[in-house]
């Protein structure tokens, strides 16, 4: 009988949890009805988004001089260099004869007359731009000289006090090289007139820059002499959807098999016409020129005509608030699950920031910390309720076997009706 007994009591509970469960999956409103299975969640992460062009490249010189000869009015007598030499600014390339020497030397004295009279010039304007450089700081609304403002090509109005003065310390590394370079000229043009100065026949061209001969052309066609400097770029290509994102004075990493170190740099220079005839049949290629920055005096040379593999940064935004891509759903408004510590999902729209890396900057939302709904399986109504799967390495036998049987029992109820 106490054997029956037994069977019948099993049996009865077994219905009563059965009808139990059923009436509260049922039920309209139900909160069992409502409740999501969360297998798979993230966290708000303050983290770096970074974004970027990946192309291709080739090492090539910076830059080509050509250096031209007047037939007509002069008598060629011979190369003082052969192609392959390397030549510094102001390196004798070849010699010549002319029979107006005072009306070259009057048109030598007066280009270097102008020369210097340029170094000067830039060396006042170096001194506006160091000047309101000094005042960035203590003074934002610092009035400006209207050829400073010109030059920086931004708007001072709007511009953060950090990007006026990154563009200033540009300006006047660029500044500083034209004035290298007209300084490298005068040294040039007081060779030449020493030159005439001490032949009075023979008048000898030199090297503008430093540099290797790259090629000369002995019948006398021009350029004569076309030399190529020793500071090496990278050159390439960029597509019409790239030519959106990218703009000079981005920085950019570069790597290449001929190379053991990483190569860095800003971009110097972008076409904005396509390396060829625009077609319906091709897509647009722009070329672009990226400066690359030296390391020391214990540079590794590069190699003319290395292949490189380059990244572009476009953006970057350091220490915000993200989430992964797949996070992020969509109705009108982007808008993300937050689970909250009541055990609710609750919906909340989001004002997007900056996507890349598979990760997306929140710029109204979450907080960093909060817990958030990847992407589930089913659809989720707002506010509804949420369970996790269980962990059961957390789980802990002897953990158990401390409750009383009144505390199994209590427990064992409240995870049948409980919410």
């Amino acid at each position: 009988m106490s054997g029956n007994w037994k069977i019948a009591a099993v049996s009865i509970a077994s219905i009563v949890l059965i009808t139990v469960n059923l009436y509260l999956i049922e039920k309209k409103e139900s909160k069992v009805e409502r409740t999501v299975f969360v297998e798979n969640w993230t966290k708000v992460k303050k983290d770096t988004i970074t974004d970027t062009i990946q192309t291709n490249g080739v090492i090539k010189p910076v830059e080509e001089y050509d250096i031209y000869f007047d037939a007509k009015k002069n008598d060629f007598k011979k190369f003082l260099v052969k192609e392959g030499d390397s030549v510094t600014a102001g390196s004798s390339l070849f010699e010549y004869t002319a029979t107006e020497l005072d009306a070259l030397k009057a048109s030598l004295e007066a280009e270097k007359t102008a020369a210097e009279g340029e170094m000067a010039g830039i060396e006042e304007y170096i001194g506006k731009l160091r000047s309101y450089q000094g005042n960035v700081t203590s003074e934002p609304e610092a009035a400006i000289d209207e050829s400073v403002e010109k030059n920086l090509n931004i708007d001072i109005t709007t511009s953060s006090s950090d990007l006026i003065k990154s563009n200033i310390e540009q300006e006047m590394y660029k500044q500083e090289l034209e004035k290298n370079r007209l300084d490298e000229k005068v040294k040039m043009l007081d060779t030449k007139l020493s030159s005439i100065e001490e032949q009075s026949s023979a008048i000898v061209t030199t090297s503008e820059a430093d540099g290797v001969v790259k090629n000369i052309n002995k019948n006398l066609d021009n350029p004569i002499i076309s030399i190529v400097s020793t500071n090496m770029a990278i050159e390439g290509y960029f597509s019409g959807e790239e030519m959106k994102k990218a703009e000079v004075g981005m920085t950019i990493k570069a790597s290449s098999s001929d190379s053991k170190k990483a190569l860095k740099g800003t971009i110097g220079r972008i076409h904005s016409y396509p390396a060829e005839e625009p077609s319906l049949k091709k897509d647009n290629r722009f070329p672009f020129q990226a400066l690359i920055e030296p390391e020391g005096e214990e540079t590794e040379p590069l190699l003319v005509g290395s292949k490189v593999n380059l990244t572009v940064i476009t953006n970057e935004k350091a220490g915000v608030p993200s989430i992964t891509i797949e996070a992020v759903q969509y109705q009108k408004h982007p808008y993300i699950y937050k689970l909250t510590n009541k055990g609710h999902v609750d919906k909340h729209y989001i004002t997007k920031g900056l996507k890349a890396e598979g990760k997306q900057e929140i710029i109204k939302g979450p907080s960093v910390g909060d817990v958030i709904l990847l992407k589930p399986n089913v659809a989720v109504k707002n506010h509804s309720y949420f369970i996790t799967p269980i962990q059961f390495e957390k789980v802990k036998a002897g953990t158990y076997k401390k409750f009383t049987s009144r505390e199994k029992v209590r427990y064992l109820l409240l995870g049948i009706l409980e919410k």
